[in-house]
């Protein structure tokens, strides 16, 4: 299949859906995100809003005009799903639902308490003292783009319906990427509105973030299982287009883990530090912004195995140190 003729089958998708991408720029490498909108009855539901600065104003200005909007729906509380979820809904008026999960960590993920922490969880990784504080202050700045917060009139429960446009959706809990994540799955027409739990041509950021999940990478991979039960025919991501078949997408993904956790484990014959982990994982040159993801799917991997018995973690000097668990002599 051409790039063309598939590109014109997502468009007739997301037109029989009667749901339009609103594309926003980032300022990251990855440098955009998906969100929906889609008229309803009563008026216009939207599906996350982007960061908070003056582009995603700007576009939602343009997009949205003087319809009324009724309702956000928040995937999980990432700054480039969740950032302007709060000024959009002053701005409208609309109810805001997310998972409680999620509502909770929007709050505590960019709180002083916690960023006053952070620089000693990322000296406990293993990195110097001028680049934690660094990746910490890039986690601070923030702030600005997620500010004011949204008032969550709704908070989602498993397997409910929700209305999107003209069609009813069932919500799904896939934490992995976010310990509430959610996505919306069209039953009849079989589409999945994945947001970052499957994305087409990267592997979405499983990270443990020194709160919530403490193994993400098996919750994700098994939400990845629990998606795959569906076979969804079309997949619409929050990056990326849309595509065709969920479950050969999953087994890539599974697939990659498997691998990553692999090369992972056989580093640890030697004690390492998760910054000396994460050197070997990601051997190019990353920002800063690049480098507090990296390290945190890093321990991700290492919790995983730490979980499964395969590696040991001990501290020295106030960093975490891991290394391969010793063979059961009984084996």
């Amino acid at each position: 299949m051409t790039n063309a003729l598939e590109k014109a089958q997502a468009q007739s998708v997301l037109d029989e859906l009667g749901v339009r991408l609103v594309r926003h720029k980032l300022p990251f490498r990855l440098n955009h995100v998906n969100c929906f909108l889609a008229e309803g009855d009563a008026g216009w539901t939207i599906i996350d809003t982007g960061l908070n600065n003056d582009a995603t104003r700007e576009l939602w200005d343009h997009e949205i005009g003087d319809n009324r909007v009724t309702h956000i729906l928040l995937t999980h509380y990432h700054p480039d799903h969740f950032g302007y979820a709060g000024s959009l809904q002053q701005k409208t008026g609309a109810r805001v639902s997310m998972s409680k999960t999620d509502a909770t960590a929007g709050v505590k993920s960019w709180d002083n308490e916690f960023l006053q922490q952070l620089p000693g969880y990322y000296r406990a990784a293993g990195i110097p003292q001028a680049a934690a504080q660094e990746m910490a202050d890039n986690t601070r700045d923030f702030q600005p783009l997620i500010f004011p917060l949204p008032e969550v009139n709704h908070y989602f429960e498993e397997g409910e319906t929700v209305r999107i446009g003209h069609f009813d959706y069932e919500v799904l809990f896939v934490p992995g990427h976010s310990d509430g994540m959610v996505c919306f799955y069209q039953r009849e027409k079989n589409v999945l509105l994945s947001a970052d739990h499957i994305l087409p041509r990267i592997t979405p950021n499983i990270s443990y973030w020194f709160h919530g999940d403490p193994n993400p990478l098996l919750t994700y991979m098994t939400s990845l299982k629990k998606v795959r039960k569906l076979d969804a025919r079309w997949v619409i991501p929050s990056h990326g287009s849309p595509f065709q078949g969920a479950n050969r997408r999953i087994d890539e993904l599974l697939a990659h883990h498997e691998e990553r956790l692999e090369a992972t484990w056989q580093m640890l014959e030697q004690p390492l530090t998760i910054f000396e982990v994460r050197e070997r994982l990601f051997d190019r040159p990353l920002t800063v912004h690049e480098m507090r993801f990296a390290v945190g799917e890093t321990l991700a991997h290492l919790e995983y195995l730490r979980a499964d018995g395969r590696c040991t973690r001990t501290q020295d000097k106030g960093r975490w140190i891991y290394k391969k668990a010793e063979k059961d002599v009984t084996e």
